[in-house]
């Protein structure tokens, strides 16, 4: 079964870090593309950050820029996203995507109908004091 698990969410307060982990079974992500994406319920989804399969392209969000870092281990199948100076504005149920693109000049951050193969279920990010 082909898939992709998100783990590393949690509480965490005002200024704190995470770091998510997302983790392809089934199928290696070296040839990938990975993206992470934020669902919160009155933002709807935004995507964060994305990163090509030799991590040569790498894409953020304007609010993910300066603290969030995207990176992978092709040997783990895994993608992470290091979260520091974390806010409220960042709670969300946080999932990652993949599409198959060993030779991608490009990484998008938007997760609309065909663009990503894979999602995991996602992980819950809650930023409060």
């Amino acid at each position: 079964q082909l898939q992709l698990v998100e783990s590393g969410g949690g509480l965490v307060q005002p200024g704190g870090s995470l770091r998510l982990s997302c983790v392809a079974s089934g199928f290696r992500v070296g040839p990938h593309t990975v993206g992470w994406f934020r669902q919160a319920p009155e933002k709807g989804r935004e995507g964060m950050a994305c990163i090509s399969g030799r991590s040569d392209v790498i894409n953020y969000a304007d609010s993910a820029k300066g603290r969030f870092t995207i990176s992978r281990d092709n040997a783990k199948d895994t993608v992470y996203l290091q979260m520091n100076s974390l806010t409220a504005d960042d709670t969300g149920v946080y999932y990652c995507a993949a599409v198959w693109d060993p030779y991608a000049t490009f990484c998008s951050l938007d997760d609309v109908q065909g663009r990503y193969e894979f999602r995991g279920q996602g992980t819950q990010v809650t930023v409060s004091s």
